[in-house]
């Protein structure tokens, strides 16, 4: 990550705990003040409106914590499941931001119904990663990366209002991936777990 762009998503984090916490009218001028800054920047950078920048930024409320970002992960016959995505036409594994009420084993058995048709049964947590670590592509926040293994019990391949298509891939022949979704490096991960299914699970 550009040392710019953590910088500025650091002050973000910054305004946006002050504002939570802070009752003196001065000091909450001071924090707003900052979380406009960082939204300068951020848009100056990636050339962004700055008012939607700022939109985004101000929508996020409370103390900041890293957002939760799961991903099912579905072989079958060796094979990997994808959807191609609508918003950027290009391919990742069935999944998203987690949703409050559900556990995270309840959210990749939605995400995978919703995007791909499958029904599946939760079996393995294969990795947790911090997507800043596992990615040059510099994202508005921080996330971390849930990957649970999940086998078919049902359905079948079904578009979705966020999906155009739905496939299994071999790891020597995968489509154009998502990189704020999935990198080449994370699949190549999971074929690992395919073929060391004793490998111990993997937080970075």
């Amino acid at each position: 990550m550009e040392k710019w762009f953590e910088w500025a998503r650091r002050i973000q984090a910054i305004s946006q705990a002050g504002l939570h916490f802070s009752k003196d009218v001065f000091d909450r001028e001071r924090y707003a003040e900052l979380q406009q800054l960082s939204a300068e920047i951020i848009a100056n950078y990636t050339k962004q409106s700055a008012e939607d920048v700022e939109k985004t930024l101000a929508a996020e409320k409370g103390y900041p914590t890293p957002k939760l970002d799961i991903r099912g992960v579905v072989f079958r016959e060796g094979k990997l499941l994808l959807v191609k995505e609508k918003m950027d036409e290009r391919w990742s594994l069935p999944g998203g931001f987690c949703e409050v009420g559900l556990s995270a084993s309840e959210n990749a058995v939605k995400e995978i119904k919703e995007e791909s048709g499958y029904d599946v049964m939760p079996k393995k947590l294969l990795a947790v990663l911090d997507s800043d670590k596992h990615t040059d592509k510099p994202q508005m926040f921080h996330y971390y990366k849930i990957f649970l293994q999940c086998e078919v019990v049902g359905g079948g391949a079904q578009e979705s209002v966020e999906t155009s298509e739905i496939g299994f891939f071999d790891e020597a022949e995968l489509p154009p991936l998502s990189l704020k979704r999935n990198t080449e490096a994370q699949i190549s991960m999971l074929f690992n777990f395919l073929h060391n299914p004793d490998k111990h699970s993997v937080f970075d």
